[in-house]
């Protein structure tokens, strides 16, 4: 078994959030009439192939090999499909991130996947796309880690938009697992809340403190939270912030933290991160031995100058 981080005596966790982004900017499809839809496709699809997630999916790997976090919460984990009348293509981001990961000799399991948004549109070249979108708890392998009590859940409240005069869920979730090492235990919980609607993404937030807060353990909420830390009006945090929970941040980070947004093509020269959006936050029974952002440094690009992501990932280490 590998052992788990120590410090001063204590048994410590390094856990990562990480929104790895579609690959593209989804909002042309909104507000579109039927004959509009297959153009968008194409131009949606069309940056999913510019932005080149097998390229990105070796930087993200290289920043997990140097965190070599214990447990990861990932967001925006797409599973795209193109549909021809002679094949099927299937891009699946879990897959190829997990492939450059074994490269490296990092070996995580998949614990929890939720499967939220999906749909299948034509495009202008005559091919269906598809895309599911999904978020996916890992955990390192071979560890003194016990794992119980997996949930996946979607919200009961979620935004709809016009797609080609069709009303569309933007379907969204939460997943947990319990957590158990050295006659200690914990919940840790990963989302990804609505990024459109402040109503929306307040209620999702009341009801994953609801459902995933219903238990007596410790918990630790990680994901990309759409809602600026360092905002002057973040009713979303600010409430979480008044259940009980601290921001690890807030407790032992240096610098901004901003984790959002890069470009939507990634190819930004400089940094355009301005929100501190991505979160680990927690309730009780933790301290913060350290935390961090990643992905976010000019070396951290591919080859052909892509950001990883067009968000920062957090990775902090807690202590039991």
């Amino acid at each position: 078994m590998i052992p788990t981080k120590r410090h001063h005596g204590h048994k410590g966790l390094t856990i990562m959030t990480w929104n790895i982004y579609f690959g593209a900017d989804l909002t042309p499809l909104i507000n579109t009439t039927p004959e509009e839809v297959p153009e968008a496709v194409t131009e949606v699809f069309n940056q999913v192939v510019q932005t080149d997630f097998p390229a990105r999916a070796k930087a993200i790997a290289k920043q997990i090999c140097l965190a070599d976090p214990d447990l990861i919460g990932l967001q925006e984990v797409a599973l795209w499909t193109v549909q021809s009348a002679a094949s099927t293509q299937i891009i699946s981001f879990l897959k190829t991130l997990l492939k450059e990961l074994r490269r490296r000799g990092l070996y995580y399991g998949v614990i929890a996947v939720n499967k939220n948004f999906r749909n299948q549109l034509p495009s202008s070249t005559g091919d269906i796309v598809g895309l599911l979108d999904r978020d996916v708890i890992l955990a390192k392998c071979h560890t003194p880690m016990m794992l119980s009590n997996i949930q996946e859940h979607h919200y009961q409240t979620n935004l709809v938009v016009p797609v080609g005069n069709e009303p569309f869920t933007i379907l969204r979730g939460w997943s947990s697992v319990d957590i158990h090492l050295c006659h200690e235990k914990f919940r840790l919980v990963n989302t990804h809340l609505e990024s459109e609607s402040q109503d929306i993404r307040f209620a999702q937030a009341k009801e994953l403190i609801k459902r995933a807060g219903d238990t007596n353990l410790p918990l630790v909420l990680i994901g990309d939270y759409n809602t600026n830390a360092e905002g002057t009006a973040s009713p979303t945090y600010d409430m979480l912030i008044k259940k009980g929970f601290t921001d690890a941040w807030q407790v032992a980070g240096q610098g901004s933290g901003f984790t959002a947004a890069q470009a939507r093509d990634l190819l930004n020269k400089v940094s355009t991160l301005s929100e501190r959006i991505d979160l680990i936050l927690y309730n009780k029974g933790f301290c913060v031995c350290r935390i961090n952002t990643i992905g976010n440094k000019q070396r951290n690009r591919t080859p052909n100058g892509l950001w990883p992501s067009d968000h920062a990932g957090v990775v902090a280490t807690l202590i039991l």
